[in-house]
This record gives C-alpha cells, structure tokens and sequence, in this order.
C-alpha cells in the first residue's frame, strides 16, 4: 500500500495543533524563566509605585534588582534628579519590605520613552527665478542625468 505525494504534501502542510499557555510555560525552560522574571518585576514594580510621589509613578521605572542594587529607569532627566533628591527617602522604606531585604543603594538612569517622531519633511519653496536659474544651468550641462535632476528641481517651483 503506497501514499501519494498529495498525501505526503498534506500532512507536511498541516500545523501542529495550538498548545495553551500553560502547557507552553510548563514545555519551555527559557519561557518559563522570562515569564517567571517578568512577574517578579511586575510585582517589584507596584511596591516602588507605592513608594513614590504619584506624579513619578509614570516616569519610574524597575530595570533590574540583583546583588543589593536596584536599577531605576526614569524618562528623563527631570525625573532623575527628583528621584536622586528622594533616594534615601525610598531606599529606607523600601528597605523594610521582605521583597528588597538587602537593598543597599538605588541607581537611577535616563532612559527616554522609545516613541517614534513621525518624519516630516521640510519642504522649502522655490521661486520662479531661482528655477529659471536652474533651467539655465541644466542647458549648459553635458551630463544627462544631473541635466535631469537640475530639470526636476526647476519644476518643483511655486507659481505665483
């Protein structure tokens, strides 16, 4: 009894069936361990809120806590030296916590919120004698391709 290359071609086409979370976490060591340490900090992270005024809330953030150093990231200078000015303050009742027993200092750094500036292009006008300037020079150029790129140019004019 043979298979078909139609049915070899089949089977090796179909997806594995979708594993759930749990079982995912449960099946992959390094997964678990990344999921594992994201909770820590997430649970670290909301102790430091409780600590801090409630407008640096939003500009504070956990990066690390390891060897008794507790790295904070903040968004920007502002935020650093107001953080720096209230170390002492938030290492002393963080201190008490079972979570940060061994704390001994605070690290604050800048790190500026990762957001994109959408790129806008200035575009500069040109008048009509600054393109009759070009048309005059592209006449005079034996390159065609900058004769070309000089002709572009002059029709990007604004016409009064």
């Amino acid at each position: 009894m043979g298979v078909s290359i139609r049915e070899v071609t089949a089977m090796s086409l179909r997806t594995p069936p979708a594993k759930t979370p749990a079982n995912l976490l449960r099946e992959h060591k390094p997964l678990q361990a990344l999921f594992s340490a994201a909770q820590r900090l997430g649970k670290l992270q909301a102790l430091v809120e409780a600590q801090l005024e409630p407008a640096a809330r939003e500009h504070c953030q956990i990066a690390s806590w390891h060897d008794g150093c507790l790295l904070l990231l903040t968004s920007n200078g502002h935020w650093a030296t107001r953080l720096h000015y209230q170390q002492r303050r938030l290492q002393r009742l963080l201190q008490v916590l079972p979570e940060f027993a061994g704390l001994q200092k605070i690290q604050v750094k800048v790190r500026p919120p990762n957001t994109q500036v959408a790129y806008q292009a200035h575009k500069t006008e040109l008048s009509e004698a600054a393109a009759d300037s070009l048309r005059s020079a592209a006449e005079g150029i034996g390159d065609p391709k900058l004769r070309a790129a000089l002709e572009r140019l002059a029709r990007n004019a604004r016409h009064d």
